[in-house]
């Protein structure tokens, strides 16, 4: 049993974790079981991958949403609600990386030519990555917001990118979709803070997962070899954001936690 279990920080709380199906979400939705939640809800748009999460524990609920969608993810607030009563911890790691730029990056070091993808990003390449990061973190935000302001109290830990800091060519989407993220949870978090709930964005690097499996070999070499640490664990990544949930982050509010193994500091 943690340090953060025995002192008993969630025993009886009920997390809602978006992205819950695979890599940061999965090992976020764990550890709040392990750490005393009594329910945790894994929304993702992956059922196979909530299959997999569901298994770890029968205080698991699931509900496949797409976050891009308002009504789908106020249905979801709702339904939890409606069942549990509460949402005291809401953690939105759902998200999508450019797949799109990430082939044009490869090309361009093959190559040996200058990175150039803006011209080529399509009307509706720019709309998904925006619709799914940006607007989707707004859906959730609000969401928990209405949820969260009547007991005055709870904590909402957002996902952003160190991307936001110090992108790569090429990465334009992305990284402005991740910068939106958290010039907006930081403004929610000056609102919020008055009904008693914190609002906190994780900013990781190189995150081993599903979807940095689709980065090219050659772009991941560069990543692992840029800081202290290679690519780190979605355990490490849960690490930081439980913390921020907890009353053990009682006096941090509005920050941008780095997580990105000693890349570069801000």
């Amino acid at each position: 049993m943690s340090d953060r279990a025995a002192a008993g920080w969630f025993d009886g709380q009920v997390a809602l974790v978006t992205g819950g199906g695979s890599g940061m979400g999965a090992a976020t939705v764990r550890r709040l079981v392990r750490e005393g939640c009594r329910a945790v809800v894994a929304v993702d748009l992956s059922a196979e991958g909530l299959r997999h999460t569901a298994e770890f524990s029968e205080v698991i609920d699931t509900a496949v949403v797409d976050i891009s969608d308002p009504a789908a993810v106020d249905g979801v607030f709702a339904e939890a609600l409606g069942k549990h009563g509460q949402i005291d911890v809401v953690v939105h790691a759902a998200g999508i990386d450019d797949p799109f730029a990430k082939a044009e990056i490869l090309s361009a070091a093959e190559e040996k030519r200058p990175v150039l993808v803006t011209d080529k990003v399509t009307d509706e390449m720019w709309r998904k990555i925006l619709a799914v990061n940006l607007d989707g973190t707004f859906y959730v935000l609000r969401a928990a917001a209405r949820a969260m302001i009547p007991r005055r109290s709870g904590a909402i830990v957002t996902i952003g990118s160190s991307a936001a800091f110090d992108t790569f060519a090429g990465y334009a989407a992305y990284a402005a979709s991740k910068a939106g993220v958290q010039a907006m949870s930081q403004s929610v978090a000056k609102e919020l803070a008055h009904f008693g709930i914190r609002v906190n964005t994780v900013a990781p690097g190189p995150v081993d997962t599903a979807m940095a499996a689709r980065t090219p070999a050659s772009v991941r070499e560069v990543l692992a070899a840029s800081g202290a640490r290679g690519y780190a664990s979605p355990d490490e990544l849960a690490d930081t954001i439980v913390y921020l949930a907890s009353p053990g982050a009682v006096n941090v509010i509005g920050a941008v936690v780095l997580s990105n193994g000693g890349r570069f500091t801000a």
